[in-house]
């Protein structure tokens, strides 16, 4: 075990599956983590020292969290406040997508009712639907997909009302990314780690993100596979996302060192800039990280650091991750009830569990807390036989009203 001592900042799944992918070159600790994690949970980064500060999540790092660590001489992961403006205003992210001339969907940003209704017209009119989206930080709730007027209004609506806070007051109303041509419209996940001035790529992931397919909620991802089938083609749709965006914003004075994700839809064979996110994606991270074998803590500080980055290496198998989700999630999820299975689940062959909203009840046994519950990672190579596998591991454990979608993977039986 290395000397060094890293610490992922965060609760969910996605820092739980950061802190594995690093533990075997790091002592790891999580602040503040959650009971299903094995490793070290922190309360207050005030009592704690490391080598390196991983931060997982959004708020804290449009909270400025990187900021003030950097601030102390701490080495971190993570962008600044400047950068984490393409997360926490999607306004802003759109201005610079375009100043940077990578290719995205036509839009509007509009801040008050006049400005929407003629912002909705002119989408619903130029593209037969509109994508509302609240400009700041909605849990990821804040997207809303119609082709009726009607509905994208009284979403509008709403959100200029106060649905979601101050994230509504300023809105994006956007062309919607579709294909005229049957499944020729899809979205791909790409994550790179930077360091101010370049940037090595991560191996990608498909997400899900809907409960069902053809609902307009949106939830947070619900399921992912990696790799992409796309995986030949990452390199090329980097060249025209990612580096035009980390020489506009350098150019801008703007320092970025952490994850950068791109969320792209591939219209028609051609990759159009849905979203910048400044963290791995959740429950991409679940899929993608237990595939790394190089030493992600190496990168991950020369990348703090802004040093030139040794590339991160992956297996050659495939991982299939189920999230289970709690009873009314998304709209009004249950907290409390009992999880059991898990270790009958983690006795499937190739099967990791990572820990997002759970806790531990008076006779520490873990319960529900939150939405999304759990992810169920499955790796393998066979992608029918992980399938299999992953869908008894889900089947295994059990909580009262559990949901997830049994369709994650499917395509890689197909397209591998």
């Amino acid at each position: 075990m290395s000397d060094l001592r890293v610490v992922v900042v965060g609760s969910g799944a996605r820092e739980h599956a950061l802190a594995s992918a690093m533990a075997p070159h790091a002592e790891v600790a999580v602040v503040p983590g959650n009971p299903g994690m094995e490793f070290e949970q922190i309360k207050s980064l005030a009592r704690v020292d490391a080598d390196l500060y991983v931060i997982g999540p959004e708020q804290p790092l449009v909270d400025g969290l990187a900021d003030r660590l950097r601030a102390q001489g701490k080495l971190v992961l993570g962008p600044g406040t400047d950068g984490a403006q393409l997360e926490g205003s999607k306004a802003w992210m759109k201005a610079i997508t375009s100043a940077a001339g990578i290719p995205t969907a036509d839009y509007r940003v509009v801040s008050d009712t006049a400005g929407m209704l003629i912002a909705v017209q002119d989408m619903i009119t130029l593209y037969g639907g509109c994508v509302v989206k609240t400009d700041g930080l909605a849990a990821g709730k804040g997207v809303f997909v119609t082709h009726q007027p009607e509905l994208a209004m009284l979403d509008a609506q709403q959100k200029l009302d106060g649905k979601f806070g101050d994230a509504g007051k300023t809105l994006v109303i956007e062309q919607p990314l579709e294909s005229s041509v049957h499944g020729g419209a899809y979205e791909v996940s790409i994550f790179a780690i930077c360091n101010g001035t370049d940037y090595v790529l991560l191996e990608g992931a498909q997400d899900y993100k809907l409960l069902e397919r053809g609902s307009s909620i949106n939830t947070g991802g619900m399921g992912a596979y990696s790799p992409t089938r796309d995986q030949h083609r990452l390199a090329e749709w980097a060249e025209l996302t990612i580096k035009p965006l980390l020489t506009e914003l350098k150019r801008r004075g703007i320092d970025y060192r952490g994850i950068l994700y791109a969320g792209l839809m591939i219209v028609d064979d051609e990759p159009y800039l849905m979203e910048d996110n400044i963290r791995m994606g959740d429950p991409e991270a679940q899929a993608v990280l237990p595939r790394v074998t190089s030493n992600l803590v190496t990168t991950f500080m020369q990348a703090a650091a802004g040093e030139p980055m040794d590339p991160v290496e992956f297996s050659s198998d495939y991982t299939i991750a189920t999230v289970l989700a709690s009873a009314g999630y998304p709209k009004d999820p249950k907290d409390g009830f009992v999880i059991s299975g898990i270790e009958a689940a983690r006795k499937v062959p190739g099967t990791q569990i990572f820990f997002g909203g759970v806790d531990a009840d008076e006779q520490s046994r873990l319960i529900t807390k939150g939405g999304r519950v759990l992810t169920v990672v499955t790796r393998g190579d066979n992608p029918a036989e992980i399938k299999s596998r992953n869908n008894k591991a889900v089947a295994l454990i059990d909580f009262a009203g559990k949901q997830h979608r049994s369709d994650i993977g499917k395509e890689l039986l197909t397209n591998i």
